[in-house]
């Protein structure tokens, strides 16, 4: 299969077919500056586990090395319920902007996210200009729930990371019964799943350094190669279906 040439496969357009490019892949300098680290989470709770988690993974993530900015989503509108010049709106799209990286953390409601983790993603557009905001950007999840333990809402983010074109990591955090595992003082107890966020933040920081510089390319695609910006624009901001 070594010796096959685009001429070979007649469905390819030559032109759009680019070799891999092994030194893009290790470019120098790439430690140049800490990771930039966006933390999300599900509730607006006055004592939210879903925060507490995070707050928990950022100080992990410093310690890590990494920088954190962690958005709160009080004030944030219904999705198309306010212009992308509403304050909030704009201060999510600019921290995404900013970040390398992001957390996620929901609570788990009726099996799924919540309504208020859904629109915090759902606010994130899937282009700006000719540009995906998310994509090459690396994911960590987390959920935390009333009662036993469970996965759907990491199965539901994971799925929406995946759709943004993220790069998810393969560790993740489920917290059952969230309100044992908090002191007073909303720092999380020694555990098993404290244990478990550690290895997920230092997984997201390796992950990170190992992708960011090189994260355009990752997931540069001979179908969008084809396209004109402007072609692009218009299959992905269509009014409708």
């Amino acid at each position: 299969m070594s010796d096959v040439q685009t001429g070979d496969i007649p469905n390819l357009a030559p032109d759009s077919v680019a070799p891999i490019q092994t030194d893009v892949l290790a470019p120098r300098g790439r430690f140049t500056h800490k990771p930039r680290i966006l933390l999300m989470y599900g509730s607006l709770r006055e004592r939210s586990f879903s925060r507490l988690a995070v707050e928990e993974a950022g100080r992990l993530l410093a310690m890590f090395g990494a920088e954190t900015r962690m958005f709160h989503a009080d004030g944030l509108p219904l999705p198309d319920d306010a212009g992308a010049d509403h304050p909030k709106v704009a201060e999510l799209r600019d921290l995404v902007t900013w970040s390398e990286g992001m957390v996620w953390c929901s609570p788990e409601r009726h099996g799924a996210m919540t309504a208020v983790m859904k629109a915090q993603i759902d606010w994130i557009p899937l282009a700006l200009g000719a540009v995906r905001p998310t994509q090459g950007k690396t994911l960590a999840l987390m959920q935390v729930s009333g009662g036993s333990q469970s996965f759907n809402t990491l199965n539901q983010m994971r799925v929406l990371g995946r759709w943004m074109r993220m790069i998810t990591i393969p560790n993740q955090s489920s917290i059952p019964k969230a309100f044992l595992e908090f002191d007073e003082a909303g720092r999380m107890k020694p555990s098993g799943l404290y244990d478990r966020i550690v290895d997920v933040m230092e997984e997201l920081v390796k992950f990170t350094l190992l992708t960011r510089e090189t994260a355009d390319y990752l997931v540069d695609r001979y179908s969008e190669r084809k396209e004109t910006a402007e072609e692009l624009m218009a299959r992905v901001n269509q009014a409708a279906l």
